[in-house]
This record gives structure tokens, sequence and C-alpha cells, in this order.
């Protein structure tokens, strides 16, 4: 083919390889914020919906406790008894740091929901709300 023949070819080509280009980006894929708060929030939402709302039978006797406005920088949750607020809390969920390293700690956690508690946690923090 004489080049005359092969030019308009190249230019298309070379045209679509920078259209194609140009809709790329050099930012990673956006998922949810991983930082402390926006994690404890979504872990909150979840929790109160499908834990505490729900009227899920380990979570009936507690009521949601959230503290997310934290000076500690740590935004965490609260399970505490539902007619004594002000006592010791069953279940701490806590949130530091960017990106989030969670925690969950207290005698809810070492009891039969402990892994339950786990699993449900890590998922809401990963931005799956679902129950």
């Amino acid at each position: 083919m004489p080049l005359s023949r092969r030019l308009p070819v190249l230019l298309s080509i070379t045209a679509l390889g920078t259209a194609l280009s140009a809709c790329q980006s050099d930012r990673p894929v956006s998922g949810p914020n991983r930082a402390a708060l926006p994690t404890m929030e979504r872990v909150a939402l979840a929790a109160n919906t499908c834990w505490f709302k729900s009227g899920d039978a380990a979570f009936r006797p507690y009521r949601l406790a959230p503290e997310l406005n934290s000076f500690s920088g740590r935004p965490r949750i609260l399970a505490v008894p539902r007619n004594s607020p002000e006592s010791r809390p069953m279940l701490v969920v806590q949130a530091e740091g960017n990106p989030a390293r969670l925690d969950a700690f207290g005698p809810m956690m070492s009891g039969p929901e402990g892994e339950r508690i786990k699993r449900d946690v890590l998922r809401w923090a990963s931005g799956t709300s679902s129950c």
C-alpha cells in the first residue's frame, strides 16, 4: 500500500489512541474514603440498621451510642445496656488513622457473636452496607 493511502489510516489510529488516553486518569479508581471518621460513619449507619433497628436478638438488650466526634482522633461506636446507657459498654468499635485501623473489643467480642461482629464491621468498613 503506498504511503499516501496509509497516512490517513495512521492518522486515524493515532487520533483514536490520543482520544482514548485523554479518557484515562492518573487517579486510582475511587472507592469509599478510608479515613477513620468516614469509615466509622459507614459502620455506625450499618450497625444501627442491621444490629439495633432490625431487632437482632444479640443486640436487643443494648442500644447504640455513637461517639464519632472524637477529639482523640478515634471515632467509635458503643453497644451499651439499653436501660443503663451510662454503664460500661459491652462492645467498642473504633478506628484511627488514614487508612483507618479498626479495633473492636469488649465482652461481646469474646462471646458467641464475636466472629459475626468482626465480619460485619470489616464488611461495612470496606463500603458494603448490606446486613
